[in-house]
């Protein structure tokens, strides 16, 4: 098993595109058997990009009740540098416990952990592990992996921060190819599941690129990327 997380990292370091970070997502959560992985980065000019395996109806909810700006994981992370267990959040709250509750309905598990990173130039990240567990059995997991999963986060860091990088020459499209493509399929009216089918990638890797180009045209849902999309002659359909 030790031999299959030191493959997980090596194909995280030779990783080239968002596709590939999502791929080493699926298959984190496989190999320690949780719900969801999720790695969300903020870099250094406030740009969001986001790879995971949360269900394309859980982001839309998330950004559609806006709330990003409850959230106890995104202001108790934000607040610290060591990992956090999401039970010691303050969910007191009243719109805290809705949105956990909301969240819970779209398929979230009952436990989370999340490992804040700091980059340079004020670039902010998470990576979070989600899951159905007993508080004790949760513990153990954590105590267990606290220290692998601190090298992985670290590691998915300086992968995105050598995007970024790569995202400095002016010449680079604002949208790359897949996410044009992605964008192109939605702006036909296809499902997601019909675009994923089109582009031959999964609808995990597919909401990658849809929220990659949400972020970079600002957009607030994936309807409202598609019309700016559209409307500033990005993609033509």
């Amino acid at each position: 098993m030790k031999n299959r997380l030191e493959d997980l990292l090596s194909t995280l370091q030779a990783a080239a595109t968002l596709e590939d970070l999502q791929t080493v997502l699926e298959e984190l959560r496989d190999y320690y058997k949780v719900e969801h992985t999720v790695y969300h980065w903020v870099n250094s000019v406030g740009e969001r990009y986001g790879a995971g395996t949360y269900s394309a109806e859980w982001v839309d909810r998330y950004l559609e009740k806006d709330y990003l700006r409850l959230d106890p994981v995104i202001f108790g992370c934000f607040q610290r540098f060591t990992p956090v267990s999401w039970k010691s959040l303050d969910w007191s709250s009243k719109p805290a416990r809705e949105m956990w509750q909301d969240a819970i309905d779209h398929g979230l598990g009952n436990q989370g952990f999340t490992i804040p990173i700091r980059g340079p130039n004020g670039q902010f990240a998470l990576f979070t592990m989600n899951a159905t567990a007993a508080d004790e059995d949760w513990d153990h997991f954590i105590d267990e992996n606290t220290r692998d999963l601190m090298i992985i986060a670290h590691e998915f860091n300086k992968k995105a921060l050598e995007f970024e990088q790569w995202g400095e020459d002016g010449n680079v499209p604002a949208l790359s190819p897949r996410e044009l493509a992605s964008m192109s399929c939605l702006a036909k009216g296809m499902s997601r599941a019909q675009a994923a089918a089109e582009l031959n990638i999964s609808e995990h890797t597919l909401r990658v690129y849809i929220e990659s180009a949400r972020h970079k045209l600002g957009a607030m849902n994936t309807t409202h990327a598609v019309a700016r999309a559209l409307s500033t002659g990005i993609i033509i359909i």
